[in-house]
């Protein structure tokens, strides 16, 4: 198979891990694009499997669907891109990476000990909740002392 060889949509599933229905959503989303075969097979440039990747990465560190739309479409669509165009969007979310690495360490140094919802179950929660404190500061529900990024809902 030549490098510049279009692949169906079983070959990048296979070589994405995306289901086909997952690559078909993502073109209906506009983050891939698939050219016709003259039975209308869909039939995708080789580089889609950079974006896949990037798709996978982006979604498990939490960006929306919207943010990575946002950061997808910085990207060209005349020319395969290139390294610096990878660098140029991902250093978009670098600061993101940075601040939910922040986080999870606090949760993993403070996990056997509290979690900080607030609840005065151990020694600690009563040091650092005294009277239960959280319940009448608390903007919102949820464990209160978590670091903010880790109280967000899910997107």
């Amino acid at each position: 198979m030549e490098s510049t060889d279009e692949l169906t949509v079983s070959e990048v599933a296979q070589r994405s891990g995306f289901a086909a229905s997952a690559l078909r959503y993502y073109e209906k989303q506009g983050l891939l694009v698939a050219s016709r075969t003259s039975g209308g097979q869909r039939r995708y440039a080789r580089s889609v499997l950079r974006r896949l990747a990037f798709i996978r990465a982006a979604s498990n560190v939490g960006l929306s669907l919207e943010e990575i739309r946002t950061e997808l479409a910085g990207l060209p669509s005349n020319r395969t891109p290139t390294k610096s165009d990878w660098h140029r969007i991902s250093g978009h979310w670098r600061s993101r990476l940075d601040e939910q690495l922040e986080a999870l360490e606090a949760l993993r140094d403070k996990l056997d000990s509290c979690i900080g919802c607030g609840c005065l179950s151990l020694k600690q929660c009563s040091i650092s909740n005294p009277a239960d404190k959280a319940a009448a500061t608390q903007d919102a529900p949820g464990a209160a002392y978590l670091p903010a990024l880790l109280r967000r809902p899910p997107h």
